[in-house]
């Protein structure tokens, strides 16, 4: 054999390694001997040169920059922290060139590293920007990439980093469902593409999956976050291909540094309030509602008793009253401690972080604490290995009993708080079994708690010599995510037997990836390639106890053998996906841009008779109009860029096993004793793939007035078919439906993003950002047949999310007669519109009134400065939205319960032509569907930032003090808590979500120290 197929041999068993230890180790090993060989005639005349290329007016390290020597070709670009290294000779001169920057030239030093500041431009267009399996300058970018403004993330105290996004960016609708402690939020980009399948967008964390590894955003410490990219378009979003149809969001931690240690301490504390108070009926008024039941449900009879209930007549006539409100609320406290160290040399760098949030709610029992620790570590072991590692954990606190926010809003205000022992009295308004004491749950012991241990590493190899501008890098990640719960509760719930119940999980996640890249420039051409191939897997595993049955409650629930009847339960599954990916940026004169990528995914949870691969292709031109030689003469346009981009992105969107036909068990009594049986549950369809999303994005960036103002603008359509839809079956096969690829939808939307230099001098400047985007779905098409599906109220042609329902004209009044057209109505009843002309309201009247999604949304940042102060003022608006009100439709319950102030209801006296009578039993199921349109104050910050002056007398590096406010003030019509907001009544959802918006002023500061 020769030397030469000895070599190509040894490569091609180097590059085919299984992702072992041993097999890693020997590969560097390899690369090693061979980057030696190639580079020892190279450097033997010569001496390397290192250094940091910053911001001359930040600071802060510029990446990509690119370093040459003036006499001769040789040129590297600089890294993440902004370092290079290059070999020169005594005498050289080194250029720096960097895309919004001025071009620097600078002897070479051969005794010490060099630190070389450059000056902006345009810093707009050198900005780098994450991509997905790299970076790129926002000047070469051909996709729709938007960045979060860092102000969102260094100057907003937040629980949950998805509320730093909120608003911010156009086309990424964050809705706060609920406001409880540690809760987070849902995410729509761009709107709806699917109709039941997974909405949510794809989060990835320092470049490795954290969707579908059973991790929360709760797991974040938002201090540790130095920027956030989101994905938007097919171009973008193709690289992640089955996980990519609903974008991708991107989330880069912070990492070390050369220079001396930099320890920080950032701390905030805060109040927190009811942003708005539906206040319940007076006691006054709650007597005369009862008066005014009585007549409307009795007109002929005489109303004995003053109040429905023997406990509430007691009271009442000894004046004694409550306020359940008050009773329930409390003073809400937030805090949070956050404590980093950064720093390094050329070879080591690390940023090691500790955090602790604690939230006392403004809802009694309910409570969140969280504890943080990350470590980010990089070392650079020779001139082309670095290795680096990100290891962090996390524990969520959830634990106690909780008062029931509904029920407080709803009980009698002559109900009694306390027994005659001082515990709390269980049915307040006796003989009334129907409402418990909403502060009754608070004696319920309750465990919930969650541990996330993310540990993720990297090996990056720099090829040298023939080889320069190859690299190679391994990530590889694991995440260990445990929860547990346990519940009890007892006699003090008027639970007699006690009940209890416990329950665990734990989920394990690895993911494994090889990433090749490229860089090249001849000439006026840049070429660089990522090739990727990756697999991905996830174990879950859970399991339960309940028990009942208990002599009494001291044992919770830590000895459910102590309860008379035992249940059990278990679930286990996994998960695998692997991946191929290439991709290739070729520019031109940094005039024409191109971008062609292709994934290939092959996932677990595909159909058997499919195949389980699917390729996901886009491509994407770009055309910076300002580098033609026709743009240099004028002076008003600085940045001009057309993209254009179509491809190709899915969404998996199948449960694990969901493809496969499985049954379930059931206990039935035979021969005397129990037996289990088993059930039809689900009928798997082995046909089953993912859905498929087309986008088409025509893109516009632009710069003028001396960068004074840039934006970007897009439109985009997106045509997704194969839509996963369970189709009914006849009841005679055992099952009801089957889950089958059916249906189209399209989504189409034009978002705009504006940011101005309003006003800028020495001591003042005012700046301002602007974001809008509107968006329209659609339901092309549903089972191939053209039909509707009225059951779920799916109609072709209108938007996924609608309010389909009665049209509601008025109330009936004394004198009208609705015999003809609504036999049975009552003066009181809702009068409804006769839609469809035949002279009576039945079901077929019901029409679409509106879509559950706004039309459009936006925001606005003015930002102003005044010396050493700083103000940021965040409003945020949300328009063209329909939602069924829940606080609308509250049923009297046969006069036994307490109404909001603010709905009213009719009587003959006041003839009210919007809320109907409190005999009304809203026997059609109406929804009030109502306009929750809404604009807010979101979020004001006040900071100062002590001058250098300061600093030295106080041996502090940095430090900024500020007030923030959110939720400040809400714009709205809506009547309810919160427009934003969903909320559930009893026995119609979970009530322990019916937690109120709230405003929060925090004070804090941000230390740095020397």
């Amino acid at each position: 054999m020769t030397k030469k197929s000895r070599l190509f041999g040894r490569m091609n068993a180097a590059v085919s390694f299984a992702p072992d230890g041993k097999s890693v180790a020997a590969f560097l090993l390899f690369v090693s001997m061979l980057l030696a060989s190639l580079n020892a005639q190279v450097f033997a005349q010569s001496t390397k040169v290192t250094g940091t290329i910053k911001d001359a007016e930040t600071g802060d390290p510029i990446v990509s920059a690119t370093v040459m020597l003036k006499s001769k070709k040789a040129a590297t670009t600089t890294d993440a922290l902004g370092l290079f290294s290059i070999s020169a000779v005594a005498g050289d001169v080194l250029v720096i060139t960097n895309v919004g920057f001025q071009t620097l030239e600078v002897p070479v030093d051969l005794t010490a590293p060099m630190t070389i500041q450059i000056k902006a431009t345009n810093r707009q267009l050198g900005e780098v920007v994450v991509v997905g399996y790299g970076t790129r300058k926002r000047s070469d970018i051909t996709g729709a990439v938007a960045s979060v403004p860092k102000t969102r993330l260094s100057q907003l105290p937040v629980t949950n980093v998805l509320h730093a996004i909120e608003g911010s960016v156009a086309g990424v609708n964050i809705t706060q469902n609920s406001n409880v402690p540690g809760s987070s939020a849902s995410v729509l980009v761009r709107g709806q593409n699917t109709i039941t399948a997974g909405t949510g967008p794809f989060i990835v964390v320092d470049g490795v999956p954290f969707s579908k590894t059973g991790s929360v955003t709760n797991d974040i410490n938002p201090n540790d976050i130095a920027s956030i990219e989101i994905l938007k378009d097919a171009s973008a979003t193709a690289i992640y291909g089955v996980n990519g149809a609903n974008g991708v969001i991107l989330i880069t931690t912070k990492r070390g540094t050369t220079g001396k240690p930099v320890i920080k301490y950032n701390a905030y504390m805060g109040l927190d309030n009811l942003a708005h108070i539906l206040d319940p009926s007076s006691p006054e008024a709650y007597v005369k509602k009862y008066a005014d039941w009585w007549k409307q449900v009795n007109p002929t009879s005489t109303q004995t008793n003053v109040l429905p209930t023997q406990f509430e007549r007691a009271n009442y006539a000894a004046g004694k009253k409550v306020d359940w409100l008050d009773e329930v609320l409390q003073q809400g406290i937030m805090q949070d401690h956050n404590l980093s160290i950064s720093g390094g040399s050329k070879d080591f760098r690390y940023y090691i972080s500790g955090d602790f949030m604690k939230q006392q709610g403004a809802v009694k029992g309910y409570q969140y604490k969280r504890a943080n620790l990350r470590a980010n570590l990089d070392a650079t072991i020779t001139d082309y290995l670095t290795i680096g590692t990100t290891i962090s954990y996390t524990n969520n606190n959830y634990d106690g009993g909780r008062a029931n926010f509904y029920l407080a809003t709803a009980m009698s205000p002559y109900g009694t708080l306390y027994d005659a022992n001082g515990n709390y009295a269980i049915y307040p308004m006796y003989e009334e079994l129907l409402y418990k004491n909403p502060l009754s749950g608070l004696n319920n012991d309750r465990s919930d708690r969650s541990n996330n241990l993310i540990g993720n590493g990297y090996a990056e190899i720099k090829f040298g010599g023939a080889l320069q501008g190859l690299k190679y890098r391994f990530n590889a990640g694991y995440t260990f995510v445990t929860t547990r719960y346990g519940y009890y509760e007892g006699r003090s719930f008027d639970n007699q037997l006690g009940t209890a119940n416990v329950s665990s999980s734990e989920t394990n996640n690895w993911v494994a990836e090889n990433i090749l890249t490229y860089t090249k420039d001849f000439g006026m051409h840049h070429l660089d390639f990522t090739g990727l191939y990756s697999a991905q897997q996830r174990n879950y595993f859970t399991y339960g106890a309940n028990a009942t049955g208990f002599i009494n409650d001291e044992l919770s629930y830590n000895r459910l053998e102590a309860g008379a009847t035992q249940t059990s339960s278990s679930y286990r599954d996994k998960y695998s996906l692997n991946s191929m990916m290439a991709r290739v940026n070729y520019t031109y004169d940094g005039r024409y841009l191109l971008t062609a990528t292709i994934r290939r995914d092959g996932s677990s949870v595909m159909g058997g008779n499919t195949s389980k691969y699917g390729n996901f292709p886009s491509v994407a031109l770009g055309w910076n109009i300002t580098r033609e030689k026709f743009m240099q003469s004028q002076r008003v346009v600085d940045n001009l860029k057309l993209r254009s981009s179509y491809g190709m992105a899915g969404n998996e969107a199948i449960s694990v096993y969901g493809t496969i036909t499985t049954a379930g068990t059931v206990r039935f009594p035979f021969g005397g004793n129990s037996t289990i049986g088993v059930l039809a549950s689900n009928l798997g369809n082995g046909n089953l793939h993912w859905e498929s999303a087309k986008t088409l994005n025509v893109g516009i960036d632009f710069a003028v007035l001396k960068n004074r103002i840039n934006g970007t603008l897009d439109y985009y359509s997106t045509q997704t078919s194969d839509l996963l839809l369970r189709r009914n079956l006849p009841i005679i096969t055992g099952y009801g439906s089957i889950l089958d690829n059916l249906g189209k939808t399209a989504n189409r939307g034009i978002e705009l993003m504006l940011n101005a230099d309003v006003i800028s001098n020495k001591d003042f400047k005012w700046q301002a950002s602007i974001n809008f985007a509107t968006n329209k779905n659609k339901i092309v098409d549903l089972y191939g047949d053209g039909k509707d599906d009225i059951g779920n109220r799916w109609f072709i042609g209108k938007p996924i999310g609608i309010i389909w329902d009665y049209k509601m004209v008025g109330v009936w009044q004394e004198g009208e007669d609705a015999s003809q057209w609504d036999p049975g109505a009552k003066p009181g009843d809702l009068k409804f519109a006769d839609i469809n002309g035949d002279k009576k309201i039945t079901a077929d009247d019901r029409t679409v009134l509106g879509q559950t999604a706004p039309k459009w949304t936006g925001g606005i940042t003015n930002t102003f400065h005044y010396k050493n102060f700083h103000l940021n003022i965040f409003i945020q608006t949300f328009q063209g939205a329909l939602r069924n009100n829940v606080t609308l439709t509250y049923a009297d319950e046969a006069g036994r319960m307490n109404i909001p102030a603010e709905t009213g209801y009719w009587t003959a006296e006041n003839k009210s032509n919007t809320r109907p009578s409190l005999r009304y039993t809203n026997p059609r199921g109406y929804g009030y569907a109502s306009d929750n349109s809404y604009t807010r104050l979101k979020d004001v910050t006040l900071s100062y930032v002590f001058p250098q002056s300061a600093l030295d007398r106080m041996k502090l590096a940095a430090m900024t003090l500020y007030v923030s406010g959110r939720n400040l003030y809400t714009f709205t019509n809506w009547v309810g808590w919160d427009p934003e907001f969903n909320y559930s009544f009893r026995g119609s959802g979970d009530w322990t979500n019916n937690y109120p918006q709230t405003r929060t002023i925090v004070f804090g500061v941000n230390v740095s120290l020397r």
